[in-house]
């Protein structure tokens, strides 16, 4: 499973979300734009893969979506982990990520692709995420920085975001539990 495809799996999980989104901006008299990999109502996210140093690209891509927003969608970064441990590049986003006090979450491939695939057992509103409960889940697909009670903001976007916004992120259908690490 590629980055697009997992990119799409995990934009599935969040409602009303949109996967490979344009936002255009102009440059030396040219239209330019970039890709945000999914984007929800009030997130641009960004996608990256463990073991890739363009990986590291996402958290400048996030920012500049964000940037093209009006910095009215906070930026967040998902690095998907496909050997089960915290390898140089996922520590490096890890930790940058925390400095600049954006969202960042580690998801496992394996936890997507089985999710995706029982997919067709669930029934989710339109306006609720999908989303599963569970310190099992949370820890192979932690999305609560994101999508959780107290979603991860930049300090440089808060005065732009009244707080009840910021919150309201996406419907969740079960609490998350955000207390396994």
């Amino acid at each position: 499973m590629g980055e697009v495809s997992i990119a799409a799996a995990l934009c599935g999980l969040l409602a009303g979300s949109a996967v490979e989104t344009n936002h255009h901006f102009d440059v030396n008299w040219e239209r330019r734009h970039i890709e945000v990999d999914c984007e929800t109502a009030t997130h641009v996210i960004e996608v990256g893969l463990d073991e890739k140093p363009d990986s590291r690209d996402s958290i400048h891509q996030a920012l500049l979506a964000a940037y093209l927003t009006d910095l009215q969608k906070i930026p967040a970064v998902i690095l998907i982990d496909r050997d089960g441990k915290e390898g140089k590049y996922e520590l490096e986003m890890r930790r940058v990520t925390g400095l600049l006090g954006m969202a960042y979450a580690s998801c496992s491939d394996k936890w997507i692709e089985t999710w995706k695939a029982r997919g067709a057992m669930r029934i989710v509103p339109d306006t609720m995420n999908d989303l599963p409960d569970g310190a099992w889940p949370a820890g192979l697909c932690d999305l609560s920085e994101i999508v959780g009670p107290d979603p991860v903001v930049p300090a440089f976007l808060t005065p732009a975001l009244p707080a009840d916004d910021v919150t309201s992120v996406v419907g969740v259908s079960a609490p998350l539990d955000t207390a396994a690490d």
